[in-house]
């Protein structure tokens, strides 16, 4: 069952959702996969520099935004 998870998350180019919320933060307690990493740390789709962990709770920085800061502000305007 895992497995199918992680190929969903691959075929889809979405971030996938964190799995709860506590004191307005997002945790995901569930075993990290290459696809949520990869979705939550370096994601030209996704438009926010801060997105919940991978694993444990918080945020992260979506380090794609960091080197592309040009890009940053035109996805910002074309959202």
């Amino acid at each position: 069952m895992p497995d199918e998870q992680s190929t969903d998350e691959q075929s889809n180019n979405q971030v996938p959702d964190p799995q709860g919320y506590f004191w307005r933060l997002p945790y995901d307690w569930r075993r990290p996969t290459w696809a949520r990493f990869r979705a939550r740390w370096w994601n030209r789709d996704d438009p926010r520099l801060f997105t919940p962990r991978s694993f444990g709770w918080g945020l992260a920085i979506n380090f794609y935004w960091v080197f592309h800061p040009r890009q940053l502000v035109r996805a910002r305007r074309a959202a």
